[in-house]
């Protein structure tokens, strides 16, 4: 129906499975929309708000060999979003306006949430832990990034806005963690690939620590990626054609995706590369 935005949804049993149908579905049904950040000459986006579910987050093939970037790449990013090795590099308005280094990290919003006027900082996956481990079916598992103080007026305010769990046992007693991500923003090509494949090694964090300290074997549910702006930037056309769309016609799924356990020798050996690399990053000149 003209203007009105699709609300799309696909459900893959893996993580590359998930994802690529989200792309195939959004390239075939999405609207063409302009953003904010377009040139002049470049088309509209593809865009809708989307549904993602990956039915068993940690099965194989996990990892998409047409996502943009490549394993060492991947392997940063989890490392941003869940050990924080970029948080240095977020800016000090307040003790320099001039500072022009990043606005936020995940793991800063998340581990070390802030409040303007309190000197606590809020570890808010913690704060998940230790409520579903002692009440696993609550509803007020979450966790949230946005600062209407901070993002309201900011130029690159963050995308992701939420993080639910729950637990449901199942038949045989045993804890199954579900997890919801909620993104305003999200780019289908560019970047949800890697959040996702982030956000699942979060799930598995967050269930092995409700283990821990429960005493109940949690495993892995779910995993939903919601997003109220799932897009394709029309600057990015020529190339998710010519890369992601021509590698469905010319390959199989198993010649287009890659085991996580064959590749995780690599992505290990990578990082003492990226924690130097991290440590020389956001350095104020």
């Amino acid at each position: 129906m003209t203007g009105h935005i699709p609300v799309l949804m696909v459900s893959g049993i893996s993580l590359a499975d998930a994802w690529e149908k989200s792309l195939i579905a959004l390239h075939e049904h999405g609207c063409n929309i302009k953003t904010e950040y377009d040139k002049p000459e470049d088309p509209p986006s593809k865009d809708c708000s989307m549904n993602i579910v990956v039915e068993q987050p940690l099965a194989e093939p996990m990892i998409h060999k047409d996502f943009p970037g490549g394993l060492e790449d991947l392997q940063e990013y989890v490392l941003e979003v869940l050990d924080g090795i970029k948080d240095h590099c977020v800016r000090d308005a307040s003790d320099d306006p001039d500072d022009t280094r990043w606005e936020y990290t995940y793991h800063q919003r998340l581990y070390a949430y802030t409040v303007p006027g309190l000197s606590e900082q809020f570890d808010q996956i913690e704060t998940i832990v230790q409520k579903l481990a002692k009440t696993p079916y609550s509803r007020r598992a979450q966790a949230i990034t946005w600062k209407v103080w901070e993002d309201n007026p900011c130029y690159d305010p963050a995308c992701l806005q939420s993080i639910w769990c729950r637990i449901l046992p199942d038949e045989n007693g045993e804890w199954i963690l579900n997890m919801n991500i909620r993104f305003r923003s999200n780019d289908a090509y560019r970047a949800a690939f890697m959040n996702m494949f982030a956000f699942i090694q979060l799930q598995k964090r967050i269930a092995d620590r409700i283990s821990e300290i429960s005493g109940h074997n949690v495993t892995l549910g779910r995993y939903l990626h919601q997003a109220d702006s799932y897009h394709i930037y029309g600057s990015n056309f020529n190339e998710f054609e010519n890369r992601f769309l021509k590698a469905l016609a010319d390959r199989t799924f198993e010649e287009r995706t890659y085991r996580y356990a064959d590749m995780k020798f690599i992505m290990d050996d990578a990082i003492p590369g990226i924690m130097e690399k991290a440590r020389n990053m956001g350095r104020k000149i």
